[in-house]
């Protein structure tokens, strides 16, 4: 008898050591890594190494770097190996595991000579440029592969210019998060000395469908020998798997921020702004008397939204501001930081993404 009650002691003991652990680590965002291409569907080809190749090596990297630094990120990934998954399908695995974030990685190509170079990342919007169209077309190309593409993608011609006239309509309510998104990757390029292209909108059908902010990823030009050899080297992989990470860290430190969420480092590094931590609520300090108003940030789109638009689910007295060529929306307002906290929490299930921004006598503060 005696043995048994040591034995549930000890289980006791396993329990209440090990079960506020795993609590600890539980998965609270969610990043889908998309490996460009694969399978019967190499992507562009260099002169002895195939984008799809590329891909998966730099998204296998990215991942590995995140699950071991990150511990309450979960990665998904579309593929682990050489096959082929339909553009729609990407986008679905992402909606599926209700990702926080997406990520398309792939290798550029011109026809036009090897000397072009350079990084660069594109969001969902329309080509303006030929440029931008061409790498659209090229990307979208794989629907080919599909059967019934037609059908499946309503008509869609990933060859006809006409076609890309739908992404002008398109409303895309992540496009903020995409942009800022984006601007971090390429910013993180440039520190690993690669050429910087740029932030670039485009037509791309792997991004239309994502309900979460999305970015597509160009790593290099596979039709540059130099840069076919160092994308295709582990050093190489290596490096943009870092610059996609760092650019990462950034976006989820900017995500749990905005919900409120301190890590010890950051609580350590406000201790003096902040009266309490755990309350989060800023102070003002009497020299300046500073009047603090706290808002919601809904949505953001490069056209102004008209009030009685489906985009605000019903929502009145919505305002706005504009910033970076955006018009940006918010509900609510309250000089109160725990009053305004409870609200986002009560409007997350209209508005998912919805953050709290911070104006000081009537300017936006960005922290």
């Amino acid at each position: 008898m005696r043995k048994y009650l040591l034995l549930y002691i000890n289980l006791l003991m396993v329990v209440f050591v090990f079960i506020p652990e795993a609590h600890a680590k539980e998965k609270t965002f969610t990043i889908v890594i998309d490996p460009g291409h694969g399978g019967k569907d190499p992507g562009a080809i260099g002169y002895s190494a195939k984008e799809k190749t590329i891909n998966l090596a730099v998204a296998l990297l990215l991942g590995d770097m995140i699950e071991t630094e990150q511990q309450d990120t979960r990665v998904v990934y579309t593929r682990k190996t050489d096959r082929f998954i339909e553009l729609d399908e990407r986008a679905n695995i992402a909606n599926r595991n209700k990702a926080d974030l997406f990520i398309s990685i792939h290798a550029n190509s011109v026809k036009r000579g090897s000397s072009v170079s350079g990084t660069e990342t594109f969001t969902l919007g329309l080509a303006r440029t030929q440029e931008n169209l061409e790498v659209a077309m090229r990307e979208n190309s794989a629907i080919l592969l599909e059967d019934n593409y037609l059908q499946k993608y309503e008509g869609f011609d990933p060859t006809s210019t006409e076609s890309y006239i739908i992404f002008e309509f398109m409303q895309n309510k992540h496009m903020e998060q995409s942009i800022d998104f984006a601007s971090s990757i390429q910013k993180e390029f440039v520190k690993q000395k690669r050429a910087n292209r740029g932030v670039k909108q485009g037509g791309l059908l792997v991004l239309r469908k994502t309900s979460m902010p999305a970015v597509l990823v160009e790593l290099g030009f596979i039709s540059n020998r130099e840069e076919e050899r160092f994308m295709a080297s582990v050093s190489g992989q290596k490096k943009l798997a870092k610059a996609l990470y760092s650019a990462f860290t950034r976006f989820k430190s900017e995500y749990d921020r905005k919900r409120g969420v301190l890590s010890v480092n950051e609580s350590q590094s406000t201790k003096n702004n902040f009266t309490d931590v755990s309350s989060e609520k800023p102070v003002i300090t009497p020299q300046k008397a500073a009047k603090v108003v706290y808002k919601i940030q809904i949505l953001a789109s490069d056209k102004k939204i008209a009030d009685n638009s489906k985009e605000f689910k019903g929502y009145k007295n919505i305002d706005f501001y504009k910033e970076k060529g955006l018009y940006k929306y918010t509900y609510g307002e309250s000089t109160d930081f725990n009053e305004i906290r409870l609200l986002r929490r009560k409007m997350a299930k209209d508005f998912k993404d919805a953050f709290i921004i911070e104006f000081v006598d009537g300017v936006k503060v960005n922290r």
